[in-house]
């Protein structure tokens, strides 16, 4: 199983595939996971291995702990590329997101006014108005779209919420008017095979329909807690990537 728990509310910063310098800013408890998703790749584990015993933290609370921060980096002569909320869970679900992201905003306004602030996300929550504004107001809203097959997602990402459908997070993706990044995981292993064409075609359809800023691709980094996991290989990855390409939207691969 894979033991990868992130401190609260701030980590890092580490070096991102993606972003660069990131300075972590985790909104779930620190000793253990709270998600709506229980992915079979969570490089923080399985839902169930997860208990905590302590609560979010508050408002307040990551607002002085992100300060303390940059103001040590500061004087360090370190400045963060990037400001990233993510974590031991879904960010978004914090009861005082949209009141966090506007303290992080000023607060990078003040210490780093050039870094980015990026949210990673399973898209979740996005159908809220208060979430959905704040996070027109980030840099980089990074939005997770797997797959388009119900049927995959309940599989492999397997969301908590009945409710849940990717139809619906594909309609909700569609009212940020382009201010998106879509990010998804592309991966092998028994039953969770989404590089073939039954997969990226549909995929694909749905991307260019949303016209997101930019999308990102990736594979497994690290250790997940199904091992039967496996790699998409960097030729399946670049070729999926030149399509996006070729729909005229920016795309990278990270491998």
């Amino acid at each position: 199983m894979s033991t990868i728990i992130f401190p609260s509310p701030i980590y890092g910063p580490v070096h991102s595939r993606r972003l660069g310098l990131s300075l972590g800013i985790n909104l779930l408890p620190g000793d253990g996971k709270i998600c709506d998703f229980d992915c079979l790749y969570c490089e923080i584990g399985f839902n169930k291995d997860g208990f905590t015993r302590t609560k979010h933290p508050s408002r307040e609370a990551v607002a002085e702990a992100l300060e303390q921060q940059l103001i040590k980096m500061d004087r360090e002569g370190q400045q963060p590329d990037v400001l990233t909320f993510a974590g031991n869970g879904e960010p978004t679900s914090h009861p005082h997101f949209p009141e966090i992201i506007d303290d992080t905003i000023r607060l990078r306004d003040r210490w780093c006014p050039r870094a980015k602030i990026s949210v990673l996300s399973n898209a979740t929550f996005i159908g809220r108005p208060a979430i959905r504004e704040a996070l027109m107001r980030v840099d980089n809203n990074i939005l997770k779209l797997d797959t388009v097959s119900n049927d995959y997602i309940r599989r492999v990402d397997r969301p908590t919420q009945p409710s849940y459908t990717v139809e619906k997070i594909i309609a909700n993706m569609k009212l940020f008017n382009g201010h998106i990044i879509i990010q998804t995981m592309f991966m092998k292993g028994h039953g969770t095979d989404n590089t073939g064409e039954e997969y990226v075609g549909p995929w694909l359809e749905a991307v260019k329909d949303i016209q997101p800023e930019s999308v990102m691709i990736y594979t497994i980094d690290r250790e997940t807690p199904d091992k039967s996991l496996a790699k998409a290989t960097p030729e399946e990855l670049d070729a999926i990537r030149d399509r996006v390409i070729a729909a005229g939207i920016p795309c990278t691969a990270s491998y």
